[in-house]
């Protein structure tokens, strides 16, 4: 009988996870300036949502990562593994472009790539392990709902 991996699952959660800590943690004078300095669109979550659904988010990320990863090695593998880097370094760029250089309307545009860039990840994703893809579209759609808060902000401000 085969093992679980759970070491592959468990350094696959901490890399998103990593990632959107330090995020956090480097961004976190901006983010503390924008709750109570930038007007904001209707709809706009408390600030203390943001950090329990980018964890859920990186989890559901990194578990994804890890079906791939441990799926038979093969050309679509690797391009979507890179893919799912190459996002993942965008969207630790997007905290900084907004929330500490305050480039809201350069931010607008970087989410529209990042949106692209997951679901171009989901749709190589699908070709290797499609329960890897679906456990990405809850990211999509929040960061189609982060393009309209980054919109709206812009807008306002």
């Amino acid at each position: 009988m085969k093992q679980f991996p759970w070491k592959t699952y468990v350094l696959s959660i901490l890399l998103p996870e990593a990632v959107g800590g330090l995020s956090g943690w480097l961004t976190r004078e901006g983010a503390k300036l924008y709750g109570s300095t930038i007007a904001q669109p209707p709809l706009s979550p408390p600030g203390a949502a943001f950090p329990i659904v980018w964890a859920a988010l990186f989890a559901l990320m990194g578990i994804s990562a890890a079906r791939v990863y441990l799926a038979p090695p093969s050309s679509v593998r690797s391009r979507s593994l890179r893919l799912y880097l190459i996002q993942l370094a965008f969207n630790f760029c997007w905290s900084l472009l907004f929330f500490n250089l305050r480039r809201f309307g350069l931010a607008f545009f970087w989410l529209l790539a990042l949106w692209a860039l997951i679901l171009w990840m989901i749709l190589s994703f699908r070709r290797v392990d499609r329960a890897a893809a679906w456990l990405q579209v809850p990211y999509l759609l929040w960061v189609g709902f982060a393009a309209y808060l980054n919109l709206g902000v812009w807008m306002l401000n």
